[in-house]
């Protein structure tokens, strides 16, 4: 059956129709074609898309990348741990909402949500708060659409000598980047975004000697990261719980296919020209950017609703649809939005056309 529209969404997304086929078998979790086949080969090329460097290792986690991200503020925080969190839209105050819902001290700068977070204020936060051990990022923010500055902010991080997680759920595989070189601790992102799964687990990439210090910590049984990465490292690829077999099947056909593409940088020049193509065209129809360019990721750009008392998100939505095309309404909180993802299995042509159905679907 073939795929009545596109998504142009932050996730899930559209995806190869080898990967929708690498799902039609049926896989035990007690077997090594598996556990060993699959599994364990998906961890070792997420380690090589994170960084050429030696001492790190991941692990998978069941559910959405928003489980992966609870899973690893929630085990690696020790006790007396506090986290720094940097926020500056939805998904950076959902890290603040997991660590007060955990009961972890932790303390949030909020840059707002057209502005990154600041190096210098996170410096003076650390210098002057010698408690703070851990501190938390997004790097994609997908309210926005912004790329955060995860370079200079782990810069400040390591002078200051702590740990550093990035949640990378939009932007892992699609933006060439080096976990080790940067600073990072914990990157953390999930099967349905670059890489271009489907949906049904998350992953965390890390330092071998930071997970190793975290058993016993975790708040939560299922959600424990370091009893899953120690099983997943004793058992060669075994789960605690039930694996999602049919989908790490998948996405282990779509590192193949990233792989094929020519890796992260060939993935990351696809997304930008298609970013390239739908920001002119809509620049060229009257449909203006949220952001400045430099703030801009090619992962999912916001635009301001047309100023119209005639336009309706609904309708133009519908009329996208029609056409082949699903968009996002805007997440930002006091500016009228809509949103248009670049990534998943989308190209060049796709953006051609889209421009040609939002300026048949114009009305207003």
């Amino acid at each position: 059956m073939e795929n009545p529209y596109f998504l142009l969404t932050p996730g899930p997304l559209s995806t190869s129709k080898t990967v929708k086929e690498a799902m039609m078998r049926d896989w035990c979790t007690w077997d090594d074609d598996y556990n060993v086949g699959v599994v364990q080969e998906v961890r070792r090329k997420l380690v090589e898309l994170a960084t050429p460097a030696q001492g790190y290792t991941s692990v998978l986690m069941q559910g959405s990348g928003t489980f992966s991200v609870e899973s690893t503020i929630g085990t690696v925080l020790p006790e007396k741990g506090r986290l720094l969190v940097l926020t500056n839209g939805a998904y950076g105050k959902r890290l603040a909402q997991i660590a007060a819902r955990l009961k972890i001290d932790h303390l949030v700068q909020d840059t707002g949500e057209t502005s990154p977070p600041d190096p210098d204020a996170i410096d003076t936060a650390l210098k002057n708060d010698p408690d703070i051990s851990h501190v938390v990022m997004v790097h994609g923010e997908t309210t926005t659409g912004m790329l955060n500055p995860i370079e200079a902010v782990g810069a400040v991080v390591k002078r200051h000598e702590r740990i550093f997680m990035v949640d990378a759920m939009s932007t892992f595989g699609g933006v060439p980047m080096d976990i080790d070189a940067i600073g990072i601790d914990y990157i953390i992102s999930s099967a349905n975004k670059c890489i271009q799964g489907v949906p049904g687990f998350g992953f965390v990439v890390c330092k071998r000697e930071r997970i190793e210090t975290c058993k016993g910590q975790a708040r939560s049984l299922s959600l424990d990261l370091f009893d899953q990465w120690q099983t997943m490292e004793q058992g060669r690829g075994k789960w605690r719980y039930t694996s999602p077999t049919h989908t790490v099947r998948a996405f282990a056909q779509a590192l193949d296919e990233l792989e094929q593409e020519g890796g992260i940088p060939a993935r990351h020049a696809r997304y930008s020209e298609n970013h390239r193509i739908l920001v002119e065209g809509l620049n060229g129809l009257g449909i203006r950017c949220l952001l400045p360019p430099e703030l801009q990721s090619p992962i999912i750009t916001a635009f301001y609703n047309p100023d119209s008392a005639d336009y309706s998100f609904q309708e133009f939505y519908s009329r996208l649809k029609e056409r082949g095309f699903v968009v996002y309404p805007g997440k930002v909180t006091d500016v009228n939005t809509f949103r248009v993802g670049s990534i998943g299995h989308v190209f060049p042509e796709d953006f051609r056309n889209l421009i040609d159905a939002v300026r048949d679907s114009i009305y207003w």
